[in-house]
């Protein structure tokens, strides 16, 4: 493995802003940053990166090429939970319900993750393609869905079909998948004229936002781990810092065996490994309202968030590349 892919995106602004945020809660600082504000910044980074998106799959050309990411992305996001749940059942203590919520998460996205890796091809110069983005798109729902049968919930047919309408409504108009295929399709249908005409605002703050955005996710995580509690047991820790490299592994893989590039496999892996902590946990608490949030949020938020940030996506690229 390339030490320096390492060393150059754990001492990169975003990861330092990041770890910044973490001390700053462990240690117990008032800093803080206003949800409104931190709500606007999480917006303009779906936006920017699904708009990006949209043009490059313009230029890339739409085709085949499309229908195959997508089809990959609902794949792996139905796929990976069922591996999550796996684990759980074998190594941890953890109850039916509890597994099922945790393991929807690891088979849906972190988007702040998968944008952090972009950064990081885009600083080191490694080509990808646009089409990831409708990849990232495509990996909600299925792992919601493949949560559901897990938790094989008992109820009425009446609150099942309620259950179901309220879940279909938060997954197809969740602000992340609306703005981000919305997005997306702008792009698309402004193409590279549109993306021109608001490029300074696109490109120049970007990173100093994407700064901001991850000095208030290192506040997040480090209150969740001042909060953990005793259902925390090693094997559960343990979970949360292999599950992430399992699930890159199995979608880097895949992404190898179709003929991606080198970016396009490092993308597919991060998205694959990363754990959902927007969309999911605000289904979880409709379809799976008895899971315990201080589980599924600790484990996505405060333990696998950092570690793919930190060495997760200076891995993934080091593999793809030796592939």
């Amino acid at each position: 493995m390339d030490l320096s892919i390492i060393t150059n995106n754990l001492l990169a602004p975003p990861i330092l802003f990041f770890a910044l945020g973490l001390f700053a809660a462990l240690v117990r600082s008032d800093l803080s940053i206003p949800q409104s504000i931190a709500k606007i910044m999480s917006l303009y980074l779906m936006m920017a990166i699904g708009f990006k998106g949209g043009v490059a799959a313009v230029e890339n050309g739409l085709g085949a090429d499309l229908v195959v990411v997508i089809l990959l992305g609902i794949t792996l996001s139905a796929l990976i939970p069922f591996i999550a749940y796996g684990f759980l059942r074998t190594f941890t203590g953890l109850a039916r319900i509890d597994r099922a919520a945790v393991a929807a998460h690891y088979g849906s996205i972190s988007i702040v993750t998968f944008v952090a890796a972009i950064t990081t091809l885009d600083t080191l110069g490694i080509a990808y393609s646009g089409h990831m983005v409708a990849a990232a798109a495509a990996m909600e729902a299925p792992a919601i869905l493949a949560a559901l049968y897990l938790a094989n919930r008992k109820s009425d047919k009446d609150k099942t079909n309620s259950m179901h309408s309220s879940i279909g409504r938060e997954i197809v108009f969740n602000s992340s998948i609306v703005l981000l295929l919305g997005s997306f399709l702008i792009g698309m249908i402004t193409g590279p004229k549109g993306y021109q005409e608001i490029a300074g605002f696109l490109n120049v703050p970007f990173k100093g936002i994407l700064c901001l955005f991850l000095l208030d996710m290192g506040l997040i995580a480090g209150r969740e781990l001042r909060q953990i509690k005793s259902e925390f047991k090693i094997p559960l820790i343990f979970f949360g810092m292999y599950m992430p490299f399992v699930g890159g592994f199995v979608g880097g893989l895949a992404a190898k065996l179709l003929g991606f590039s080198t970016g396009d496999i490092v993308l597919i892996s991060i998205l694959s490994a990363s754990a959902s902590y927007i969309a999911v946990p605000a289904a979880m608490r409709i379809a799976l309202p008895e899971a315990k949030p201080s589980i599924y949020l600790t484990l996505s938020l405060a333990i696998t968030f950092p570690i793919n940030i930190s060495i997760g996506i200076p891995t993934y690229i080091t593999i793809a590349s030796m592939l």
